[in-house]
């Protein structure tokens, strides 16, 4: 069930990944994911067209260091602006590129990109297969279908696979479902069964009961786990069987690298939603959560975190 995954020559050290979330992904969050076993970590979605129109917030996305292999998510519908942004130098230092067409978010979908590409399968077959001319390894990241009525995993996975990309993997609710509602694992078993290349399960896995229970009913080469890492980032330990290690180190090395990389305001309001994701559910967390949102410097976070830590190990 756990092993190393060789996807097109990049091996990955496991097959339990840490999914593209956009808002969260950034460069530290990454590592520290994969410094507690996440087999591979995939930066937030990047719009090619803001690659194109040489957006520097767009740029700051894909920033990254020491990880290896490295993993970028890119999102977009025109088949030579993905292109151009696969040959681009921003994502040259990275090993594979994932192509989203999976998010169900407005935003997204009214652009016809992101999950809208599911009704427009003669489209998507071309943007993959444009950047699969790039040279750089090209998967896809998909849903089931727009609605339960419109369920296209099988005959999209094997699109795909013609198209070129050397990896899938499904999310296993459909677009009008967003994040909710049980996940479907025979769909994402029937794409398993229509593809020779790797086929990676998504949705619904927060321990080791619920991969467990993956695997058994889809036969996916690999894991993709979400929400859970937001909440719990040593889930990663949990699933491969390692030691985790207490919270508040891992946060307060959080704090410093990204206050390292993206400075003092930026590293301040993103560990302040991320305490209040780790604190959830425990003893005095309201409490805490209010006052985390009132700190306004890095070290009033860190001291809270000492403190907040010190009682919910």
């Amino acid at each position: 069930m756990i092993h190393a995954l060789d996807i097109a020559g990049m091996v990955c050290p496991n097959n339990v990944f840490l999914a593209p979330m956009a808002g969260y992904t950034n460069y530290p969050f990454r590592k520290m994911c994969t410094s507690l076993g996440a087999g591979l970590a995939f930066t937030e979605m990047v719009s090619a067209k803001g690659l194109h129109y040489g957006n520097e917030e767009t740029k700051s996305l894909l920033y990254a260091e020491h990880e290896a292999p490295k993993a970028a998510q890119l999102f977009g519908n025109d088949p030579e602006i993905m292109r151009e942004a696969c040959e681009s130098e921003a994502l040259a230092p990275f090993d594979l590129i994932d192509i989203n067409m999976g998010c169900p978010m407005p935003k997204i979908t009214r652009n016809g990109e992101g999950s809208a590409l599911l009704a427009d399968m003669p489209l998507a077959e071309k943007v993959i297969a444009a950047c699969v001319k790039s040279g750089k390894r090209i998967s896809v990241k998909f849903r089931t279908g727009l609605d339960e009525a419109h369920k296209v995993t099988a005959e999209f996975a094997r699109m795909c696979e013609g198209a070129g990309a050397c990896m899938i993997t499904v999310h296993g609710r459909t677009k009008d479902r967003i994040y909710a509602g049980p996940v479907d694992y025979e769909e994402i078993a029937a794409a398993k069964r229509a593809v020779d290349i790797p086929v990676v399960a998504n949705g619904g896995i927060w321990n080791d009961k619920d991969l467990k229970k993956m695997f058994e009913r889809t036969g996916a080469d690999a894991f993709m786990v979400a929400r859970a890492a937001l909440y719990r980032p040593q889930v990663f330990c949990d699933l491969l069987g390692t030691e985790p290690p207490p919270i508040l180190g891992l946060f307060l090395e959080e704090l410093e690298e990204t206050k390292r990389i993206y400075g003092e305001h930026f590293a301040c309001v993103f560990l302040r939603k991320m305490a209040a994701f780790y604190i959830k559910g425990r003893p005095r967390g309201n409490h805490y959560k209010r006052q985390l949102f009132e700190a306004q410097t890095t070290e009033q976070v860190a001291s809270l975190a000492r403190e907040i830590f010190a009682e919910t190990p």
